[in-house]
C-alpha cells in the first residue's frame, strides 16, 4: 500500500507538488489554513525557469486558458532614471487570486484532498512536507521588511512590467488580465509601522514628484484586493541544513526584485515530486527521499540566491543602484548576466 504525504500549505508549492504527487498515484492530502479563492502579496508574475516545470507538468496551457497573459517588456525607474529592456524570456502574469483558486481545482479534480481552513496540529516528520510561506523574522541588520499588494484599474504602464525604486523599497507594476494591474512593494522601516492598513497609498504611491506617484494619481484601487505582510527574511537557506522537508517560501525567499519566487515555488515542487513518489512507492526511506530533495533544491537555487542577495543589497545603496541602472541601460551583457543568474 502506498505511503500517503501530508502537504502543509496550499500555495504554489504546496498545491503544485500536490498535482505532481497526484499526477503518479500517489495519495496526498494539503492543509491549508486559509481559505480559497484570496488575495496574497505576489507580483504576480512567472519569470524563469518555472514555466518549464509548470510545461513538464501539464498545467502551462491549463494556465494560459486560466488567464494568463504573457509580458514581454520592462522599465526600471530611480529618480528621474529610466532604463527599459524587452525581457529575455517573456514572463506569465496571472492574479494570485486566480491562480491559486485554479490550482486547487486541478489538485481536487485529480483526486487530492485538500482541508482548507483546517491547520496541521502534527509533526513535521514522517511523509510531511512544510509549504507554508516565509517564517516570520522580526528584524534583519536593523530593518524590518515588509510587503504590500494591492490591484487597481485605470493606471497607464509604458512596459508590461515596471519596476520603481523609491527611498524606502521599490514597488513593481504588472499587467494582468481585464485592464487590472498588481501594485506590489517591498519596504523596510527601522521602526515599526503600526497603521498600513490606513496608510498604505502613501507607501505604494511613492513621492509626490516620482513616475510612480504619476501613475497611480488616477488609479481605482479595489480595496478588497489589499493585503499585507510583515516579518520577512530574505537571507538565502539552504535546504541541506534543514531539519525538516521544506519547499517554497518555507524552505527560503528570494528578493522580490528578481521576479523569481513564483518561478522557484514551482521548480521547487517538481524537484520534489519524483523522490516523494519513490518515498510512497517504498523504494526510498523517509531521509533518503528529504536528502535528495534538499540536495537537489540547493543545486537548482544556491548561485541564483547569492547573486539575487547582492542585487537586492545594491539595489538600497542609491551610489550603488545609479552604477546599477547605468550598466543596465548602456550593456546588453550586463543586461543579460543579470537576468540569467537571478532566474
Amino acid at each position: 500500500m502506498a505511503e500517503s504525504v501530508n502537504i502543509v500549505g496550499g500555495g504554489l508549492a504546496g498545491l503544485t507538488l500536490g498535482i505532481g504527487l497526484r499526477q503518479l498515484g500517489v495519495p496526498v492530502t494539503v492543509w491549508e489554513a486559509g481559505r480559497y479563492p484570496r488575495h496574497r502579496v505576489c507580483g504576480e508574475f512567472i519569470s524563469g525557469d518555472g514555466q518549464g516545470s509548470l510545461a513538464r507538468l501539464g498545467l502551462l496551457g491549463g494556465l494560459q486558458s486560466a488567464g494568463a497573459g504573457a509580458a514581454e517588456s520592462a522599465a526600471f525607474f530611480a529618480g528621474k532614471t529610466k532604463v527599459a529592456r524587452p525581457l529575455r524570456e517573456a514572463a506569465l502574469c496571472v492574479s494570485r487570486f486566480v491562480l491559486d483558486a485554479w490550482l486547487a481545482r486541478e489538485f481536487r479534480r485529480l483526486g487530492g484532498e485538500l482541508r482548507s481552513g483546517a491547520r496541521w496540529r502534527g509533526e513535521f516528520g514522517t511523509g510531511t512536507v512544510r509549504a507554508s510561506g516565509r517564517r516570520a523574522q522580526p528584524g534583519t541588520n536593523g530593518w524590518r521588511l515588509f510587503g504590500l499588494k494591492v490591484h487597481a484599474r485605470d493606471v497607464a504602464l509604458e512596459a508590461d512590467l515596471e519596476m520603481h525604486f523609491v527611498p524606502s523599497g521599490y514597488v513593481g507594476l504588472c499587467r494582468l488580465a481585464g485592464g487590472e494591474v498588481n501594485i506590489c512593494g517591498l519596504f523596510r522601516s527601522e521602526a515599526a509601522v503600526p497603521d498600513l492598513a490606513q496608510r498604505w497609498r502613501d507607501w505604494l504611491g511613492g513621492p509626490a514628484a516620482s513616475v510612480l506617484h504619476a501613475r497611480l494619481a488616477g488609479a481605482r484601487f479595489d480595496e478588497d484586493s489589499f493585503c499585507s505582510v510583515a516579518g520577512l527574511c530574505l537571507h538565502p537557506q539552504r535546504a541541506t541544513q534543514r531539519h525538516e522537508c521544506c519547499l517554497g517560501d518555507a524552505l527560503t525567499m528570494i528578493p522580490p526584485v528578481t521576479g523569481n519566487g513564483m518561478s522557484m515555488a514551482f521548480e521547487s515542487a517538481e524537484l520534489a515530486t519524483a523522490p516523494l513518489a519513490k518515498f510512497s512507492r517504498g523504494d526510498l526511506s523517509w531521509a533518503e527521499a528529504r536528502q535528495e530533495i534538499a540536495w537537489r533544491c540547493d543545486e537548482r537555487f544556491t548561485s541564483r540566491l547569492r547573486w539575487a542577495a547582492w542585487l537586492q543589497w545594491a539595489l538600497f545603496q542609491p551610489c550603488a543602484r545609479s552604477v546599477l541602472m547605468v550598466l543596465t541601460a548602456r550593456s546588453e551583457w550586463f543586461w543579460r548576466g543579470i537576468f540569467e543568474r537571478t532566474r
